[in-house]
Parts: C-alpha cells; structure tokens; sequence
C-alpha cells in the first residue's frame, strides 16, 4: 500500500484504518468495537509536565503481551551501546572512513545496523549512538523494537519502508525517520539495498529547537513533519520479534503479526522528514553564524542551552557574507561531531569526504577546512554563490563518542585523513599588515 500521512510536528493525531475503531469520548471504554484492545504506549513518565508528557492510546487486535512470548537472548552482532569500551590500538585523533561497501550477504536491518560510536550511557538514558546502516534484504515476518533510545534514520542510498504499529512511511536519500523508543517496525527494501546512518538517542525525545531571535519562522517548520495514518495487518502466520534492551538482544517468537493497530490517538509516533524543507539562515552581510544555525531537531538535556544530542545540515544554500572566510572556521569544541555526507560535495572537505562516507571529531580535538578548502575561500572573489547539490549531517553531543572495534578495523578507514592539513602553512609576516 502506498504510504499516508498527517501533517505537524508534536500535535496530538487520531486516525483510523476501520471506520469506528476509535473510541470516542474515552480512551478505554468497557468494549471497543470489532473486539479490539485498548492500549497505552508512554514515551515519558505519566507525570512528565503537559509540555513533554508523551503517549499513545493504540487500539489493536491483541494486545502487546500476546506478542511477546518467552524471550531467548541472542548474539548482539555489531551493535553496541553505551558505556561499552573495546580494545584497539586506535589512539585519539580525527578520523575518516569512505564509504561502507554493500555487503555481499544477506543484511537485514538487524543484521546490518554496525554501530561506530557510543557515548554516555544508556542505563542513565544520556548520551547516543551512530550506527552505519546496511540492507540488502527485506525482514520477512520478522519485527524489532528499540527500548534503548529512540532510532533517527538517514537514508543515504536506495529506498526504505518502515511497516510499524501506527502505519506506513517511505523514506529515500534526503529523507529521515524517527522510530520512537518500544515502537515495533519491520524494515523492507523497495528498490534496492539501502545504506544509511542510525542516531540511537538515549536521552529525551528530539525536537524542535527553540528560535529565538529567528522568530517564528525558518529552519524545520512543524507542517513539514509527517507521521503515518493508521494501517493495520490481520496476519495470523508465525512471526519473528527482536528487542534491543539494556544493550543486549533479545528474540521471541509469536504466532501472529504485531503490526495489528487498527486506530490510535496521541503524541508519541513514528515520523519522517524531507531535509530538502529546511528553510535555512545565515550572515546577509559578514562573519559566520554558529553551526547551530542549521539545527534541524534537538535532544534537550538537563543542562538549559546544552544538548544530548543535535541534529545538524549542511543544505543548499546562498553565500553572501562580504570579506568573510565562508566554509566552516577552524575550531576546537566541547561537543563531539560526528558527520556523514548524504550526496554532492561538502564544501570544508572537497576531497576525501564522499557520499556515504563518515568522519569523527571529537570533543576538543582541532578541526575545520583542509588545505585546499582554505586556499580557495581565502583568494576566492567574494560576489554570492550558491552551495548546490550537498547535503552533510552532524550528529552532534556534549559526550565523547568512543570508536568501537568495528570501525576502528574497518578498511575503509583513511589513515591518512590527518594529511589534509599539512598543506596550511605559515604566512605569518609583521609586515604584511592589512589595510583598514
């Protein structure tokens, strides 16, 4: 079935897939109609303020528990989550990897999710974790649900479904989904294997980012985000159900399909997102906003003004700023970034940096525009220029993020990466003083 939508970023939805399923004036009456299940998902404390209290009332034909039958914990594969610590012989630095080759087995989203970085700790729910993400076969009667954090998925290549609880949603290169925490999906491939990024969020929810002095405009506006209406699957054929919790991986085995949600009402939901919407803003006459400028959602922590976790792009955009050096400062930073191109050519790495590819930088160690980027923005004539066919992330925290074994050994690492800036040289002079 082709995928439907409801508009708006954290409104409070009621859909339906059978006409009547959803009660009305009550949320648990006696008897729903057609004998469904009322039942409650809580994505926060029940006594969380109004502002971030999140739940869900799902309307299904069993409910949860007769999805779950004994569990039995199996292998994690190459996921792993926070504080986890492995051994390598990989000291401290700025790392590049290029691009993940699809591999030649059979992935599913399971199989293929390989986690690069974790930082904080899950237990404590701070912190996050990036995955790669590789398919290149469909789940077949087999459903996940994540009761660590909540998924933001980055398509990079191909074509992804997510069949959950509440609906359909289809997303491509340029497109993220957000799979909230103990939400059940099944991951199918439409044309293609699909390589992505995964930010696994321990901490709150992500959201909108306060504006500010932007005002009530610009950046991810609310109407672009699109959660699914109700679909529902009455498929009584044995099924698979995998569960990440505490870190570790669990199966259990039911007869029948947990995608059985006929009607639902509330606030927490899966949702997609076209990064090509973000309506960004920058310096019309000289300097270099923050980065932040292009915070598309944040994962707010305890701490006012600093984040579990942000969410960043790098769009298309105008460059107009007058006797500025434009592409990204060099700098030194309490949070750590790790960032993946999703296509085109990032204007701060011109060489090396490519679709599909990843790069770590971490907290306080020196970063910015590599040898060439500085000797183009700094002799280039400053008349606008438009930034075209690029599109890059962040996945931004205030937590160190450690480098797991995989991606340490992982071929496609650049060793060489540190290279790209011994062509910065000395053009200190004491008598070359500028004008004005």
């Amino acid at each position: 079935m082709a995928a439907k939508y409801m508009s708006g970023f954290g409104n409070s939805f009621e859909t339906e897939a059978l006409e009547g399923a959803l009660p009305v004036g009550r949320n648990s009456p006696q008897k729903v109609n057609y004998g469904l299940y009322a039942e409650q998902l809580s994505g926060s404390p029940f006594t969380a303020p109004q502002a971030t209290n999140q739940r869900t009332w799902l309307y299904r034909i069993r409910p949860t528990v007769r999805h779950t039958g004994r569990f039995e914990k199996i292998d994690s594969g190459l996921i792993r989550t926070a504080p986890a610590r492995e051994d390598t012989d990989l000291p401290i630095g700025q790392l590049r990897w290029a691009p993940t080759p699809m591999p030649n087995s059979p992935r599913t989203f399971i199989s293929g999710l390989a986690t690069v970085t974790v930082a904080g700790d899950a237990e404590a729910q701070t912190g996050m974790a990036a995955h790669v993400l590789l398919i290149t076969q469909s789940m077949d009667h087999e459903h996940f649900f994540n009761a660590d954090g909540e998924m933001l998925i980055v398509a990079q290549e191909g074509k992804l479904r997510l069949r959950t609880e509440f609906g359909v949603i289809d997303i491509e290169p340029g497109e993220i989904a957000v799979i909230p925490r103990g939400v059940i999906f099944r991951a199918e491939l439409t044309n293609g294997p699909v390589r992505g990024y995964v930010c696994e969020n321990y901490g709150g929810a992500f959201t909108l980012p306060d504006r500010g002095p932007i005002g009530a405009n610009c950046l991810a506006n609310s109407r672009d985000f699109l959660c699914p209406e109700a679909w529902f699957e009455d498929v009584d054929e044995p099924c698979t159900l995998y569960v990440k919790w505490g870190g570790e991986m669990f199966r259990t085995q039911t007869p029948h399909s947990p995608l059985d949600v006929a009607a639902w009402h509330g606030n927490y939901y899966p949702y997609k997102y076209d990064l090509r919407r973000f309506s960004p803003v920058g310096a019309l006459l000289y300097d270099h906003p923050d980065p932040s400028i292009y915070t598309v959602m944040t994962a707010p922590s305890e701490t006012p003004g600093t984040a579990n976790v942000d969410f960043v792009i790098f769009p298309e955009r105008w460059a107009v700023a007058e006797n500025t050096f434009r592409p990204p400062w060099y700098h030194r930073n309490i949070m750590s970034e790790f960032m993946g191109l999703i296509y085109g050519v990032y204007d701060a790495k011109p060489e090396g940096f490519v679709p599909g590819g990843m790069s770590l930088h971490n907290q306080m160690l020196p970063h910015g525009p590599d040898a060439d980027a500085f000797e183009k923005a700094s002799t280039a004539e400053l008349k606008p220029v438009k930034l075209t066919n690029t599109l890059a992330f962040m996945f931004e925290t205030r937590y160190r993020q450690r480098v797991t074994k995989y991606a340490a050994e992982l071929p496609t690492r650049q060793d060489d990466y540190i290279d790209c800036w011994q062509g910065l040289k000395k053009h200190f002079d004491r008598s070359r003083k500028l004008p004005g």
